[in-house]
Parts: C-alpha cells; sequence; structure tokens
C-alpha cells in the first residue's frame, strides 16, 4: 500500500482543464480552459477515480496538436488527455475495488470515470504515492524498458543521456550508472549539471550550452559513445551521431528540441554514419511495451526501497497550476518530475 498519501476532498463538482485552441508546436496557457461540469455518473464496467496527482508529459504536445503523432489528438472541448494518480471512489469492474489506487489515462480534471483499460498500473509498491506518478509512472519505465530492452549497455560501455537531469534523463543515468555503464549526461543548466553528478549517479555532465559540445564529449567519451538515449533530437543528436562507437545504439525516446514538425525540418543527412558505425537506431513509446510495465515497476520499486535509484519531483498546487504546465517542461523550468496535486 502506498505510503505518504495526501489528505483527499471531494468537491461536489468536476473542476477540468480543457483544451480549447489546438496549439502549434508547445501548447501554452492561453490554449486552455478552466471549467466545471458534474460528477461523471458509472456505466457497467467503469470506475470512477479521484484525481490526487496530474502529471504534465512531454507525450502532451503531440497529443494537442495537429502534428502527426502515434495518437489522435485530444478533440478541440474537452479534457485535457492526461496520466494522473487516483483513488477509486466506486467501482463496477472487476478488480478494482474502492480505496484502490491507480495510475492511469484520467485526464486533467478532479473525476474520471474510466474502463479498466485506461488503468496503466494499480499501485501495489509500498512506495511514496508521488513515485506512482515518476518512478513507477510512464517517465520511470520507459526509462528503464527503453535503456534495458534497446539500448542494452553493459559493463564498460559509455552511455549519453539528453535532458539528463529530467524526468526520464534522471533515471536512465541512474540505471545506466547500476548497469557498469560510464554514464554522461547532457543539460542546458549548470544546477543541472550539479544535480546529474550528485544525485543522478552520472559519471560526468555537460551543460551543452555553454560548453563545446563535440570536444566535450571527445574528452568524455576518447574511445566513443556506445550508447545514446536521446530525448532532444536536432543538433544535438546531429554532434552525437558523429562520435558515435562501431555497433552503438541509439535509443529515439523524444525530440524536445524541433519546435514544430509541420513542415518537417531538415539537418545533415546522417544516413552515411548509421552505415558506417553499423548503428542501430531504435525509436521508442512505452504504450507498445505495457506487457513490461507490471515487472518494470517491482523493479524500480525494488531498486528505491534498496537505496539504488532515488527520483524528484516538482509539485504544483490546484489544478489551475495544469494549463502552463507542459509549456514549463519544454522551457526547462521543472527541477524534477511535474505534478499538479489537486487535493
Amino acid at each position: 500500500m502506498p505510503r505518504a498519501i495526501p489528505a483527499i476532498r471531494y468537491p461536489a463538482r468536476n473542476a477540468q482543464v480543457l483544451l480549447t485552441n489546438r496549439p502549434a508546436g508547445v501548447p501554452q496557457p492561453g490554449d486552455f480552459t478552466l471549467a466545471e461540469a458534474d460528477l461523471p455518473r458509472l456505466d457497467a464496467g467503469q470506475i470512477l477515480v479521484r484525481n490526487i496527482y496530474l502529471s504534465a508529459d512531454p507525450a502532451q504536445r503531440g497529443w494537442a496538436s495537429a502534428e502527426a503523432n502515434y495518437s489522435a489528438p485530444v478533440p478541440l472541448g474537452t479534457p485535457m488527455r492526461a496520466l494522473a494518480v487516483g483513488q477509486v471512489m466506486e467501482s463496477h469492474a472487476d478488480g478494482f475495488a474502492a480505496g484502490d489506487f491507480v495510475y492511469g489515462f484520467f485526464g486533467w480534471q478532479d473525476y474520471a470515470a474510466v474502463a479498466p483499460a485506461a488503468v496503466l498500473h494499480k499501485i501495489t509498491e509500498d512506495v511514496p504515492l508521488d513515485a506512482a506518478a515518476s518512478l513507477l509512472g510512464i517517465n520511470g519505465v520507459t526509462a528503464y524498458l527503453a535503456l534495458t530492452l534497446l539500448g542494452r549497455p553493459v559493463a564498460g560501455d559509455t552511455l549519453v543521456v539528453s535532458t539528463a537531469a529530467g524526468s526520464v534523463g534522471s533515471f536512465v543515468g541512474q540505471i545506466g550508472a547500476s548497469l557498469g555503464a560510464t554514464t554522461i549526461g547532457l543539460t542546458g543548466d549548470d544546477d543541472k549539471v550539479r544535480r546529474c553528478i550528485a544525485s543522478y549517479g552520472y559519471a560526468h555532465a555537460i551543460n551543452y550550452k555553454t560548453a563545446n559540445l563535440d570536444a566535450a564529449l571527445r574528452d568524455c567519451a576518447p574511445k566513443g559513445v556506445n550508447v545514446y538515449y536521446d530525448n532532444t533530437g536536432g543538433t544535438i543528436l546531429d554532434t552525437i551521431l558523429r562520435q558515435m562507437a562501431i555497433a552503438g545504439r541509439v535509443v529515439q525516446c523524444g525530440t524536445a528540441s524541433v519546435g514544430s514538425w509541420l513542415p518537417a525540418p531538415t539537418g545533415p543527412r546522417n544516413e552515411r554514419e548509421i552505415l558506417t558505425r553499423r548503428l542501430v537506431w531504435s525509436g521508442f513509446v512505452i504504450f507498445d511495451h505495457m506487457g513490461a510495465y507490471a515487472l518494470a515497476c517491482a523493479d524500480l520499486a525494488a531498486m528505491w526501497q534498496a537505496g539504488k535509484i532515488t527520483y524528484d519531483t516538482d509539485i504544483s498546487h490546484g489544478i489551475e497550476a495544469a494549463p502552463g504546465a507542459i509549456a514549463a517542461l519544454y522551457s526547462g523550468a521543472n527541477t524534477g518530475k511535474k505534478l499538479i496535486q489537486i487535493t
């Protein structure tokens, strides 16, 4: 049973954050509208969830926009698609009971009536409840599965991670170090450089905004990069591809540096690097790997309980903080996994 559970209040109306404007690029606060609705009523086979922590994730940019993505855009005038941690208030579904804590697609709102398919994880691990939205959320599980399934670092490998102090990268660094890799974190802030080394186990960290990235990387990885875990794309990716070791692996987990994909941007041609270095370049979307989700959570919880991994959360209070949360992520303003506590 999760520990450190916040006190829960039970409003009589359902506060919601609606997507009311289709953003071009990163969603801004003005793309959303605060609203209220009646409490949802349950249909057969559904559960009623009272949200506690709303999540802000980089993937919401794609869910809100009209850019080509792996899922349909959120319809205008409806609650913003979002992951959240909440408590089951009422259940008409097998396998769920009032009082259960769950993590899933419950939207930016106080209450959600959903089918069990919306639940990604029923929280039974002995971890704090905010860890269920960070360490055991899609950020921690993405870090764990993408790195171990696609990156496959072994002892002695050099692992480079972009957005290394972010909600995914901070876990990648710690997991990679636990597997014996020499870890190099890339971030755009000196405070985050210090956090990468002091908190997240990186052997080296580089501020790519102030350093000569090409030269700094050659100093830290003189034999080349075996695994690159990429959350940014763009010019950082172009630089690192040209320093990959033979048979290196690139894990493409995000493209945060690219402002828009309409039209698609152009840049250096990378085909020759992939060919001559015999690289494996793989894209990762967590929703293709849901069969491994519970096992990943068990492993991550065990690492946390053993003191082998840590997590940071950046928590705002009140649902009115949600509209600006995605833009804050892309500006690098957060100092940990971004959550909005609405209790």
